[in-house]
C-alpha cells in the first residue's frame, strides 16, 4: 500500500480553505475514488509526492510537459528571465519573437494574441467570431471541453462529465439558446443545425482531436467537411488546439490532418508549463481585435515575460527538433501495443484510441467515436484500474474522460515498468 499520510493530511486541511480542497475539480479524484495526491516535485518522467512516493507521469501537467518535467533548457530560460522582474504590464521584445515563431510553425495563424489560459483563449476566439460575422450563435460538440466559459458548459466534457454536471448552474438560458450542440464526428447533424439556423451561426468550435471525453479521433473527411461547410456559409471555423497544438506536430492537428482553421486557440505547451494561452488566425479576422478593431479583449498579465521565456525555449526546441514527434509516436505506440497484449490475454473488453503521444483506454467493447460511445465505458472498472496503477507507481489522469500524454523523457526502462504495472493492475481488477 502507498504511504499517503502527508497527502491525506494536506487534503483534509485544504477542504477548510479551498472548495472541495482542490483548485480544479478533476483533481479531487471523485471519479476514481480515494483522495488526491499532493505533489512536491517532478523531474523528467517522474512525479514525487509529499509522502516520498515516485510515479511515472502520464498526465504531464495535462499536456505541456512534452519534454518531461524540469527540462534543463526551459528551466535555464526561466532563471535568466526572472532577475529582470516577474512582470511589467508593458510590451516586451520577447512577445514579438514568440508570436513570429508561432506564425511560422502554424500556417493558418497570421496574427496571434497572447492570453493567460486556454479558457481565456476560447472565450476570446468566440467573441471575436461573433464580432467579425455579426452573428450570435455558435456550434460546439458534445463532450468537447473548451474551458469553463458560459458558452462552453453545454454538454461539456472533461471535469464537467466527471462531476456529473455537464450543464452547470450559473449558465443563463440566453447563453444556452445561443449555443447549439452536435455529436462529435457527425457531419450531417452539423449541416442540419446550420440549415435550421441559416445566417445565424458565427462559429463552429471543436477540438480537432477530442481530449476531454478521452482521446477521440476525427473520422476521415470529417474535419474537411466542416471546413467546406464553413466556407459555404460564412462561418468561422475554430480549432481548439490547446491540447494538440505543438504536441501532435509542429503545426498541430492542422498539420496532421491537412485542414486549416480560421481561428486557433493554443495553450499549455506555448508556456513551457507556465499558465499561458493564445488565439490567432487569419489577419482580417484578428484585426477586429482591439486596439485596431472593435472587439474588446484585454489581459493585464498577457505576454508575461517569464512565461514568454519558457514558451520561447519550448517552441524553439520543438521547431529545431521535429524528430521528437516521431520518437513520441513510437514510444506511445510501444506502450499501447503492450497494453493491447495484456488486455487480450485476460479477455477484457476495451478500446484504445491513440494519435501521436496522446492515448486513452476505454473499458468498453464499442469503438469510441463520440461522447455517447465514450459514456458507455465502465467507469467503475476504470476507477479500480486507476487505483491499481497508482499503487504500482503510475500516475494516470483521475478520470475515464481524459486523454493521457506521453513525454519525450520516457525511455525503454519506463516503458517496461509501465507494461509490468499494466499487466499486474489488469490481473488485479480482473480477479476482483
Amino acid at each position: 500500500m502507498l504511504k499517503n499520510d502527508r497527502s491525506s493530511q494536506l487534503f483534509s486541511n485544504a477542504q477548510n480553505f479551498i472548495p472541495g480542497g482542490v483548485n480544479s475539480p478533476v483533481r479531487a479524484f471523485k471519479a476514481v475514488g480515494g483522495n488526491p495526491l499532493f505533489i512536491k516535485s517532478a523531474k523528467g518522467v517522474y512525479l514525487h509526492d509529499e509522502d516520498g512516493n515516485a510515479y511515472i507521469d502520464l498526465i504531464n501537467s495535462w499536456g505541456p510537459m512534452i519534454l518531461g518535467h524540469a527540462h534543463e533548457r526551459i528551466n535555464k530560460a526561466v532563471m535568466e528571465a526572472i532577475p529582470a522582474s516577474l512582470s511589467f504590464g508593458a510590451p516586451t521584445a520577447r512577445e514579438i519573437e514568440i508570436a513570429e515563431l508561432i506564425t511560422s510553425m502554424v500556417p493558418s495563424i497570421e496574427k496571434v494574441r497572447m492570453v493567460n489560459s486556454g479558457t481565456e483563449a476560447t472565450m476570446s476566439a468566440v467573441r471575436l467570431a461573433r464580432g467579425y460575422t455579426g452573428r450570435e450563435k455558435i456550434i460546439k460538440f458534445e463532450g468537447c471541453y473548451h474551458g469553463h466559459g458560459d458558452s462552453f458548459l453545454i454538454a461539456a466534457g472533461s471535469g464537467a462529465i466527471t462531476m456529473g454536471t455537464p450543464d452547470s448552474p450559473g449558465v443563463t438560458e440566453g447563453t444556452a439558446r445561443d449555443t447549439l450542440t452536435a455529436p462529435f464526428n457527425n457531419l450531417q447533424a452539423v449541416e442540419e443545425l446550420v440549415s435550421a439556423n441559416k445566417g445565424k451561426v458565427a462559429a463552429i468550435i471543436l477540438e480537432p482531436v477530442a481530449g476531454n471525453m478521452g482521446c477521440v479521433l476525427p473520422r476521415e473527411g470529417y474535419l474537411q467537411g466542416l471546413r467546406d461547410l464553413c466556407d459555404r456559409e460564412g462561418i468561422v471555423l475554430i480549432f481548439d488546439e490547446v491540447m494538440t497544438g505543438f504536441r501532435l506536430a509542429k503545426g498541430g492537428a492542422q498539420e496532421v490532418f491537412g485542414v486549416q482553421a480560421d481561428l486557433t486557440t493554443l495553450g499549455k505547451i506555448i508556456g513551457g508549463g507556465m499558465p499561458v494561452g493564445a488565439y490567432g488566425g487569419r489577419k482580417e479576422i484578428m484585426d477586429f481585435v482591439s486596439p485596431v478593431g472593435p472587439v474588446y479583449q484585454a489581459g493585464t498579465l498577457s505576454g508575461n515575460p517569464v512565461a514568454m521565456a519558457a514558451g520561447m525555449a519550448m517552441l524553439t526546441y520543438l521547431n529545431e527538433h521535429p524528430e521528437v514527434y516521431e520518437q513520441l509516436a513510437q514510444t506511445t505506440g510501444a506502450i499501447v501495443k503492450g497494453m493491447r497484449e495484456n488486455l487480450n490475454s485476460l479477455n477484457l473488453s476495451y478500446t484504445i484510441n491513440q494519435i501521436g503521444s496522446m492515448y486513452s483506454l476505454f473499458f468498453t467493447h464499442e469503438e469510441v467515436v463520440d461522447f455517447e460511445t465514450a459514456r458507455k465505458s465502465d467507469t467503475a472498472l476504470f476507477g479500480r484500474y486507476f487505483r491499481a496503477m497508482l499503487e504500482r507507481g503510475v500516475y494516470l489522469a483521475p478520470s475515464q474522460f481524459e486523454t493521457l500524454f506521453v513525454s519525450a523523457a520516457i525511455a525503454g526502462k519506463e516503458v517496461e515498468k509501465l507494461q509490468q504495472a499494466n499487466l499486474e493492475s489488469l490481473k488485479a481488477i480482473h480477479s476482483a
